[in-house]
């Protein structure tokens, strides 16, 4: 943090930001810093140097108790003095100007309190007992989560593991990670007279790490700034192409995102819809992507239009009006009201056109939702003050930090980093995992959910609902059909995990092909770690399986003492195609050589045969009961599979005549049993003792053309 920030020795990136966000108060450093120098103010009063987060804080809160600002600002003061920062400065400044940030976002007294705090253990002689003694557990459990470990007990490894502190934190209150994103913000905005070296290595981590957790947790007023910040020092060529570009359309006479805003407003009037209608210049990088997506820029792509207005329904009504009244693009129609975004972003998005062709995108929300599209999670304020009317009974017990906010991503992420083994696992996998930076729902058939990064597989969805367990996975279905553990998912399906029962069932090498999520491939990889010598013999969902079975052979067909037919002394023969068994309802025919053949009348040969005009021959079963039928198993490879099958079968009495295991495809493997069987009474137990056998999932008569 600290070590970090440096005063700029030019303006930089700035300008872009200012100018989209006029109304946001810069510190003047210095004057804060002149203040900074003149020491405490008389007891009760507030300082001077703290008048900048009193106007923004009271804009938000105007009823909020400033006395823990004024008691933290003393101490933060008195234990900084003396600190300079690399630009000469008062260390004080700095976090003085985080806490600015937060207070403009909104952020309630706790985190301002904190805020201004967040530095003194890090760098001065204040402990965290000390800092819980005059502030309270909550301030001191916020300093703690963002004080930074130290070099000389962690080595390399001090920032990954510094991150991994602040996001277990950051997991049980939200409001630790949104001083560090202020703190960086800072940072970054003062980073002019650091090394090269150092900005860039800074930025990267900035745009990898930090960027993404601000666009997780909503807040995108530090996102698009630190966008800004970090595309002028990783990229300073485009940076500047951008700069010109954007000087270009500001200096043009006309300006179309005006005049199709006062459009706007008329539609709106005319319709008596209250609504304020915004110009929204588009950031540094989001001008870029533009300009990378449709070539050359016109007027109306270097910004969009805001339209607030006061309840939900009358976002729907701004929406007809505007595609009523002006031309749609319906292709950019989004609705994130009805479906919010994984980081609590609500919007309507839609676009009109005007004659000459420029394109304006319009966003509908209310003033609320607004805040929140702004400062996301410090827009929510104090996640653990009671409800007005909440029972006492209903505080948490000590020690128990449950954050209602915490979004279904940040779970996940704490679930996996607990077995990330080192600091470079970590590390890497944690710049991944934020890399992903859409989330899909998808249904279990409970009714209850699971969130996952889009791309996400059956694999995922396994190790996501069951953790380690799901090593057991052999098949799933997606939305009521048979699917892959490879198979993609797609927001809104409901997927069925199918769980075998064999307690030595393995993931498989391949599951890593698969695996989408850090908390799958960090099982996955872990058991093959822990199993070195099983690794030749684990089970993929393609493999064959390993049991010998018998020399396949094609059924023969036989004649069938059981059988009655109206032609003495003929010839009958079950079909192969289709083995009947008592009690199936059966049709015969004459073939060569005076033999009836015997089919079920569902068979597909009966129809052919009918088709070419031959003549039916009457039949019914005899008193015999024994029968030779052919089964078809479509089964998930597992190890043992076979064995397990096998002997099901032959729990039931079953004498296997032949077997054939056809080649695996797409993770199933398909097994053709013809078996004898003493009474035909006795197919149907049959049949269901090879369904419950892990890993099948249908068994059927055989059917062939």
């Amino acid at each position: 943090m600290s070590a970090e920030a440096t005063n700029p020795a030019t303006p930089g990136p700035v300008a872009p930001t200012a100018a989209r966000r006029k109304a946001r108060a810069r510190i003047d450093l210095r004057r804060l810093g002149r203040a900074a120098l003149l020491g405490n103010a008389a007891r009760g009063r507030l300082p001077d140097a703290i008048g900048h987060v009193v106007e923004a804080h009271r804009a938000h809160y105007p009823d909020a108790d400033l006395e823990p600002l004024r008691r933290a600002y003393v101490l933060a003061e008195s234990s900084h003095r003396g600190q300079m920062r690399k630009s000469g400065e008062p260390y004080i400044t700095h976090p003085l100007a985080v806490t600015l940030i937060l207070a403009e976002l909104g952020a309630e007294t706790t985190t301002l309190t904190a805020s201004l705090l967040h530095d003194t253990v890090e760098d001065t002689d204040v402990t965290l007992d000390q800092v819980r003694e005059q502030f309270g557990e909550e301030v001191r459990y916020l300093v703690d989560g963002v004080t930074k470990l130290e070099k000389v007990d962690y080595g390399a490894a001090a920032e990954p593991e510094t991150f991994r502190k602040m996001l277990v934190a950051t997991g049980s209150d939200v409001r630790v990670m949104s001083i560090k994103l202020a703190d960086r913000l800072h940072n970054m905005r003062t980073l002019g007279v650091m090394r090269p070296e150092k900005q860039e290595r800074i930025a990267k981590v900035t745009r990898d790490v930090l960027i993404p957790l601000a666009e997780r947790l909503g807040v995108q007023a530090l996102k698009t700034e630190l966008e800004d910040l970090v595309f002028a020092i990783l990229h300073p060529e485009e940076y500047e192409h951008t700069r010109e570009l954007i000087a270009e359309n500001a200096a043009r006479a006309d300006d179309p995102l005006a005049e199709i805003s006062d459009e706007v407003r008329g539609v709106l009037r005319e319709a008596d819809i209250p609504a304020e209608v915004l110009i929204r210049p588009r950031h540094f990088v989001s001008v870029h992507r533009v300009s990378r997506k449709r070539g050359e820029l016109r007027g109306a792509d270097f910004g969009r239009l805001l339209v607030l207005v006061n309840e939900d329904a009358d976002c729907y009504a701004v929406l007809g009006e505007l595609h009523t009244c002006l031309t749609p693009v319906v292709s950019e129609f989004k609705d994130f009201i009805a479906v919010p975004k994984f980081n609590l972003y609500q919007s309507l998005h839609t676009a009109v056109a005007r004659a000459d062709g420029q394109v304006a995108e319009v966003l509908i929300r209310t003033h609320q939702m607004h805040k929140v599209a702004e400062a996301g999670v410090v827009a929510l304020g104090n996640p653990y003050a009671p409800a007005a009317d909440a029972p006492v009974s209903d505080a948490p017990a000590d020690g128990e930090r449950a954050d209602p906010t915490r979004p279904g991503w940040l779970s996940r992420l704490l679930d996996w980093q607990k077995a990330a083994p080192d600091a470079d696992t970590f590390w890497s996998t944690l710049r991944e995992d934020l890399a992903q930076d859409r989330e899909i729902t998808v249904f279990r058939p409970d009714g209850g959910t699971l969130g996952l990064p889009e791309g996400a597989t059956c694999v995922d969805a396994a190790y996501a609902q069951y953790g380690e367990d799901a090593h057991a996975c052999i098949g799933a279905r997606v939305n009521g059909r048979l699917a892959t553990l490879s198979t993609v998912l797609k927001d809104g399906d409901t997927v069925q995990l199918l769980m075998g029962q064999d307690p030595a069932s393995e993931p498989s090498r391949e599951w890593l092909e698969h695996a989408h999520t850090p908390a799958a491939r960090i099982a996955i990889q872990r058991w093959l770690a822990t199993h070195p010598d099983s690794t030749e013999e684990l089970h993929a969902p393609v493999a064959v399986p390993t049991r010998p079975v018998p020399e396949p052979q094609a059924p023969t067909p036989r004649t069938a003492s059981a059988m009655v037919v109206d032609r003495p002394d003929a010839t009958v023969r079950l079909a192969g195609c289709c083995t009947p068994v008592p009690p199936d309802e059966v049709t015969g025919f004459a073939v060569r050589g005076g033999v009836v053949t015997v089919h079920r009348v569902a068979c597909a040969s009966v129809a052919h045969m009918k088709g070419t005009g031959r003549p039916e021959v009457a039949v019914n079963w005899g008193d015999s009961t024994a029968c030779r039928v052919t089964l078809v198993a479509e089964s998930f490879g597992r190890p043992h599979l076979l064995a397990d099958l096998t002997e099901a079968m032959a729990q039931e009495g079953a004498e296997i005549v032949s077997a054939t295991v056809e080649p695996p495809s797409q993770q199933r493997v398909r097994h053709t049993y013809t078996v004898e069987l003493p009474d035909a009474a006795h197919l149907p137990a049959l049949m269901r003792a090879m369904r419950n056998v892990a890993g099948v999932y249908d068994v059927d008569r055989a059917q062939h053309q």
